[in-house]
């Protein structure tokens, strides 16, 4: 896997994450991402990094970062 994680390349790519017509909070969305990570087998501490990256800016931050980790459709 390549160290650079883009939204066109994300770090997991085969996981897809549907966040048209769902809530669009951000607890939502770490919920939605994080259960999906969760089901594909993505390591616990994966999924506290993702978490910290993904808290740790603003409401666009979160979703560049959730684009950065899968795939969001």
């Amino acid at each position: 896997m390549s160290d650079e994680y883009t939204v066109d390349n994300p770090k997991y790519p085969d996981i897809e994450v549907e966040l048209v017509g769902t809530d669009g909070n951000a607890g939502s969305i770490m919920g939605a991402v994080t259960r999906a990570m969760r089901r594909a087998g993505v390591p616990p501490s994966e999924l506290g990094t993702y978490r910290e990256e993904a808290m740790s800016g603003t409401y666009d931050q979160l979703l560049q970062t959730t684009m950065r980790w899968v795939s969001v459709t």
